[in-house]
């Protein structure tokens, strides 16, 4: 009979060593959970805030009067998109287009993308676009050019006349947008 209690002490022991591995486990389980959550609270909140931001950006609140004063000293000076609504697309922000706004307030891709328009003889496509603005003429080149084509159109930069042929927009046909 010796030898069944030293067998079932023998199991009791592995057992207890079992245990401890699983609560160790757990206990980095729990730590893991832990930062989890937390990072998924950050994340609640972060969505939340840019939330209320943006419904907080009317265009009355995001615009700063385009015949305003020029700064004082300690004041910051107006934006670039004084007066413009802004949308944020990616990283880049293209404003709507306004009278006496340039194409410099633009990131430099779609300042390339406007030259190129302007000095089309006529209705280009953004497969025309694309090696102009040093681009290979891949696809995926082509559809990202059209999709910021598009954007420039629906900011008023740009018109399309015909689906899939961009123009300047007739209200900047005096002045282009390479003039300084």
């Amino acid at each position: 009979m010796g030898s069944l209690f030293e067998e079932l002490e023998a199991r009791e022991g592995a057992a207890r060593v079992r245990v401890e591995e699983l609560e160790a486990e757990l206990a980095e389980l729990s730590g893991q959970l832990d930062l989890a959550r937390a990072g998924l609270e950050r994340l609640r909140i972060t969505r939340e805030t840019v939330a209320e931001v943006l419904a907080d950006m009317t265009p009355e609140k995001a615009a700063v009067g385009v015949e305003a004063d020029r700064p004082t000293a300690g004041e910051p000076a107006a934006s670039a998109y004084a007066g413009a609504e802004r949308r944020v697309i990616g990283v880049l922000t293209v404003p709507n287009w306004q009278p006496g706004m340039g194409a410099d307030v633009l990131p430099q891709v779609y300042r390339d993308i406007l030259e190129v328009v302007a000095d089309a003889p006529g209705p280009v496509r953004a497969k025309q676009i694309v090696p102009r603005i040093g681009l290979p003429a891949e696809t995926g080149k082509i559809e990202g050019t059209r999709s910021k084509l598009k954007r420039l159109v629906e900011r008023g930069w740009l018109d399309e006349d015909t689906p899939g042929m961009f123009t300047p927009a007739r209200h900047q046909a005096a002045k282009s947008p390479n003039s300084r």
